[in-house]
């Protein structure tokens, strides 16, 4: 079993991979596009890159949760992603209040490491509870 320290250096280590990976899609969506929305097209697809990374991640080495196949694992990323959607809301709020009151790219991705972080916080608790649940842990909590 992991002590807390450890699974908070591995949390904080997988969030910073997954925030790597959103804000790096960002900003590879902002130089190739820079149309109408392309700020919020680059937000929604960072969001899309770094979920999957830090669901992943979390699953095996936070969790060290194994999904029965591949329906039940459908099931948790589901859930994992439909609890996620207020973290992301803080993530993204966050970042376009930045840019909205900054004007600069890096305000705007300070503005989304500061989200992601507060969100992150947040989403650990929520899926150590409700997504993240074995079947005898669950059982017992009844």
């Amino acid at each position: 079993m992991k002590t807390g320290t450890t699974i908070a250096l591995l949390y904080a280590l997988f969030a910073a991979i997954s925030t790597a990976a959103n804000l790096g899609t960002q900003a590879i969506v902002v130089w190739l596009y820079h149309g109408l929305w392309a700020i919020e097209i680059s937000v929604l697809a960072g969001t899309a890159t770094g979920l999957p990374v830090k669901y992943m991640l979390e699953k095996r080495h936070i969790f060290e949760f194994s999904a029965e196949n591949l329906a039940h694992d459908s099931k948790l990323f589901f859930l994992y992603s439909f609890l996620g959607l207020f973290t992301t809301a803080i993530f993204w709020g966050t970042e376009l209040a930045f840019h909205r009151l900054f004007g600069t790219d890096a305000m705007r991705y300070l503005g989304g490491a500061i989200g992601l972080t507060a969100g992150y916080l947040i989403k650990y608790r929520l899926d150590k509870r409700f997504v993240f649940v074995s079947k005898t842990r669950a059982a017992g909590a009844t």
